[in-house]
């Protein structure tokens, strides 16, 4: 079939043209007497559809009626925000689903169901005695938990180097001078009484001819 060509006859827009909404135009129309707002209110005045997101009216709005959970928002803290760290404790009694020689990785404690998933960094508390021979790779452990596990002949390896943690400088006062003492001074007068008096001595001993 042979393409149609392109003339003034059979121009058509790309998308067919949707009239606008006329409101206000009486009551055959369906949208006359309040024009689609309703009667009174907050909503029917104009201006009321550019209200922030949030707003509620006027009352308290959630965000302020929650509880707000306070602390420290150092990057060492308790999780907040996503500029802080947690992670999941497993303690060395819930390691006897082992066996001697196995490995403890946030993958095999998840197999084992002792954490749900490997989202989370994974810290190897010391609650409990061990008494099998592991090779232990996880994120973090404590003093107690590695004691426990070289003591059983296992290793421990961290999966991330701990961060050193920065010292505080204490600013020192300054201290106020301490006074000098009685024999400190006569000392001190003693020496300035002789440079003073040697310049004199001096030009007493010059020859007089010169």
């Amino acid at each position: 079939m042979a393409e149609k060509t392109l003339n003034l006859s059979n121009l058509q827009p790309a998308q067919e043209r949707v009239d606008r909404k006329r409101v206000g135009r009486g009551p055959g129309s369906g949208k006359g007497k309040y024009s689609g707002r309703g009667i009174k209110g907050q909503k029917s005045r104009s201006g009321s559809h550019k209200m922030r997101a949030g707003f509620e009216g006027g009352q308290m709005p959630i965000y302020m009626r929650i509880g707000k959970l306070r602390g420290s928002t150092s990057k060492d803290a308790m999780p907040v925000g996503p500029f802080r760290t947690s992670t999941v404790p497993v303690n060395v009694r819930d390691l006897v689903r082992f066996e001697v020689g196995d490995e403890v990785t946030p993958e095999t404690l998840v197999e084992k169901r002792l954490i749900k998933n490997t989202k989370t960094d994974v810290k190897l508390l010391g609650d409990g005695e061990v008494t099998l021979k592991l090779t232990v790779r996880v994120h973090r452990i404590s003093a107690t938990a590695r004691e426990k596990i070289e003591a059983a002949g296992g290793t421990v390896e961290l999966l991330r180097e701990p961060k050193e943690k920065k010292k505080k400088q204490k600013h020192r006062k300054a201290q106020p001078p301490t006074p000098a003492t009685e024999e400190e001074t006569e000392t001190e007068t003693a020496e300035e009484t002789e440079t003073a008096d040697a310049p004199a001595d001096a030009s007493e001993t010059a020859d007089p001819e010169a």
